[in-house]
């Protein structure tokens, strides 16, 4: 990868370094997960060092992974919630008091960037993009292209769930929360396939 330039960092890591935990996380390289690495240093920046925060992903594409690389935010401990309305964005907020940072890729500030608009538009196919012009875009950019508001999570969402009492369901003889019912959700047809 040629088109890396050595003094760009993400999160403190040498970009190339970044790229190579991507590939080896994510299975390949992602746009979405370079621009992803930005977006995560651009709200950490924006945020006290000191606080404990969760995450919201507003997509289930590529950011996910890019938080659970470079923050303690992952699906399995439930600091990251993925609430998937399509938008490129991040939230990184304070776990206690909710307040923090929402950054996303802002497409009115890709005019300059014809690659990336092209890519997050998706104005031509796939096989019709360059992925060194995109990368040595998004490296150039860095954090010029995202947007960044302050946010207050609603109190709501702050509240964490403790496990509810299990159940052995009648149906299969596996163990489930009983908030769910009488049955487990499997059993009511909740997955796409059977046993």
């Amino acid at each position: 990868m040629d088109t890396l330039k050595s003094d760009v960092t993400i999160c403190g890591r040498p970009i190339d370094d970044y790229i190579k935990q991507v590939v080896d996380f994510h299975g390949s390289f992602a746009p979405g997960m370079l621009l992803g690495g930005f977006m995560v240093e651009h709200a950490r920046r924006n945020l006290s060092p000191e606080i404990l925060f969760d995450s919201i992903c507003e997509t289930s594409h590529c950011l996910p992974d890019a938080v659970q690389l470079l923050t303690p935010c992952s699906i399995g401990n439930g600091w990251l919630k993925i609430i998937d309305v399509g938008r490129f964005a991040i939230a990184l907020y304070d776990k206690h008091s909710g307040n923090g940072v929402r950054v996303h890729l802002d497409h009115r500030r890709l005019e300059s960037w014809g690659e990336i608009k092209s890519w997050f538009l998706r104005l031509k196919p796939k096989h019709e993009q360059s992925r060194e012009r995109l990368m040595d875009e998004m490296l150039r950019a860095g954090v010029s292209v995202l947007g960044i508001a302050r946010i207050s999570i609603q109190k709501e969402f702050l509240e964490h769930r403790h496990g509810a009492p299990i159940a052995l369901c009648p149906a299969c003889g596996e163990a489930y929360p009983s908030e769910h019912g009488a049955r487990c959700r499997a059993c009511l047809g909740a997955l796409p396939y059977k046993v």
